[in-house]
């Protein structure tokens, strides 16, 4: 079911039912067949791709901006209500918008293009949902490298009784007080300077797509959520899995854009996929920092065209 929001000539807005959740999301040039869908990074909205979405649409995509469950104007439940939210149920979440919102609409396969979270939830889709996805625009991605495969009985013991620690402490944790400090104290601000290496696009607009989710009500029981899942996942939902599982395939083309000065998750582990992966194609973008999308659009969105125009897919 779809509520719309707000609407224009190229520009749509609507609020999906998803599971009795209520999602956001955005498309520009719906009349296009070629569908592409944005992800955002953590504590962003689909509003982060304010840069972007209108590029893609005039180059003849149809581009879809969702807001992950837990961000933005989406639902923000809490662990009672959906367990835990990890890049397995954004998966799932993509998967279903896919379904029930793109197909209806165009067979052809989806162009995915991820920022931090975004892109981890961009590859686990490549993976899981690989017979939908044409290529992947990563940048950059987050995560461990490495991963323990092997998991002993005591391991698995240990294992369960980590996941109910950290839930507790996690339940417990005083994330409403901490959320009022954020806000309060400036450290959003701050938190961008951090993120940002061109501190001249750091305007009151992208400050207020940062301050206002987290000011609901209902975003410190869904940052539980967050923190409980991805603290609790397990390896198959890790980026040295999926990746490695993508290698076998090597369907789906993996484009990883780098900011040079990523504060956030340095180059090293963008060079270190890159060397491991020799599929995966890394582009270094110089002088930017963690959120290259935003900070340097012209050429994000330059580079990414020109990828995915020249792959032997489309």
């Amino acid at each position: 079911m779809h509520f719309i929001n707000t609407s224009d000539e190229r520009n749509e807005s609507n609020y999906w039912n998803w599971n009795g959740f209520k999602i956001f999301w955005s498309v520009e040039g719906q009349e296009n067949k070629r569908p592409m869908i944005l992800l955002h990074g953590f504590g962003a909205s689909s509003k982060h791709w304010r840069n972007n979405s209108n590029f893609f649409a005039k180059k003849g995509y149809s581009v879809y901006s969702l807001d992950l469950i837990g961000f933005g104007n989406s639902d923000q439940p809490g662990i009672r209500e959906i367990g835990k939210l990890d890049n397995g149920l954004w998966c799932n979440q993509v998967n279903d918008f896919i379904q029930q919102v793109i197909r209806p609409k165009t067979s052809n396969k989806i162009i995915l293009i991820g920022n931090s979270l975004g892109s981890l939830v961009a590859l686990t889709c490549a993976v899981y949902l690989k017979n939908e996805i044409l290529s992947v625009v990563a940048s950059p991605l987050p995560d461990p490298l490495v991963i323990n495969k092997k998991q002993s009985k005591l391991n698995s013991i240990l294992e369960k009784f980590k996941i109910k620690f950290i839930k507790i402490f996690f339940i417990l944790s005083p994330l409403e007080i901490v959320l009022f400090l954020i806000d309060k104290l400036g450290f959003i601000k701050l938190g961008l300077y951090s993120a940002y290496c061109k501190k001249d696009n750091i305007d009151q607009e992208l400050i207020e797509i940062i301050r206002k989710p987290v000011l609901r009500k209902t975003a410190a029981r869904s940052l539980r959520a967050m923190c409980f899942g991805m603290s609790t996942r397990g390896n198959k939902l890790k980026s040295s899995y999926l990746l490695e599982q993508l290698s076998h395939s090597k369907k789906v083309p993996f484009l990883l854009l780098w900011g040079e000065k990523d504060n956030f998750i340095p180059l090293f582990f963008g060079k270190k996929i890159a060397n491991c992966h020799r599929w995966v194609e890394l582009k270094i973008i110089p002088n930017s920092g963690h959120c290259v999308h935003d900070e340097d659009p012209s050429l994000f969105n330059k580079i990414s065209h020109e990828w995915i125009r020249d792959l032997k897919t489309i």
